[in-house]
């Protein structure tokens, strides 16, 4: 079977045990370098093969530390570099400190995301680290917001942006509306369907208080050698 789905058109990637696995590759950026996806959690050894037959080399959790602890990635001996970057702060206890409100959400990721993101960006310029997988618990709003901003640097157009974010919910079976999941302390919540208004105004947001993409990187250290090495490694 070929690693995509059966639906040439699909986008989807056929990975047994992660969800929601695609390439990022739009507009100028190269395919076969940048993944995203769910988490790695439930990875089958069939689904660790097909990875490896991609050549992943590195793997990019944006989890917390809770997640990952009732959650951790299966990588069934898969020798590649898997790195934690935390997109949301850490729960105090069982609260969250982030929204709950999806259009809250992002505006609050726009403020907070960025170390996160700024090191994910050194990672995928580090030695040997491509091609890379991006991931968080389900693929669609920490990895839809960090890999937005990637693309949005690599010279992608908004709307090929947007419609590439916006497949998440074909990949999580979000077309009819939310869907109840039960979270890493045992709480019912709503996965919600993620909208273009959301991360249009979250990279409103980052532009509007920096000036541009890469001033919100600068601010957080990113330098202008790490953008030509990010743009030499994934475009052209």
């Amino acid at each position: 079977m070929s690693l995509r789905d059966s639906d040439a058109a699909s986008p989807f990637l056929d990975i047994p045990g992660v969800r929601n696995i695609r390439d990022a590759a739009i507009g100028p950026i190269r395919p076969g370098l940048l993944y995203r996806s769910g988490s790695l959690n439930q990875l089958t050894p069939e689904g660790a093969q097909r990875l490896k037959a991609l050549g992943i080399r590195s793997v990019v959790d944006l989890r917390g530390a809770v997640e990952l602890a009732h959650w951790p990635d299966e990588l069934h001996g898969l020798d590649l570099a898997a790195l934690n970057l935390p997109t949301l702060p850490e729960r105090q206890g069982d609260e969250r400190p982030w929204p709950d409100d999806q259009a809250a959400l992002y505006l609050y990721m726009a403020e907070t995301a960025g170390p996160s993101i700024a090191a994910v960006i050194r990672h995928l310029t580090a030695p040997a680290m491509l091609p890379a997988l991006v991931h968080c618990a389900v693929g669609k709003d920490r990895t839809g917001l960090t890999v937005a901003v990637l693309q949005q640097l690599l010279g992608a157009a908004e709307a090929d942006i947007t419609a590439d974010f916006l497949r998440s919910n074909a990949g999580l079976g979000l077309l009819d509306g939310p869907v109840p999941y039960i979270d890493e302390t045992g709480a019912e919540r709503l996965s919600r369907p993620v909208t273009a208004e959301c991360l249009l105004d979250a990279l409103h947001r980052l532009r509007t208080r920096h000036g541009s993409v890469e001033a919100f990187l600068g601010a957080h250290g990113v330098t202008a050698a790490e953008l030509t090495a990010l743009r030499a490694a994934l475009t052209g």
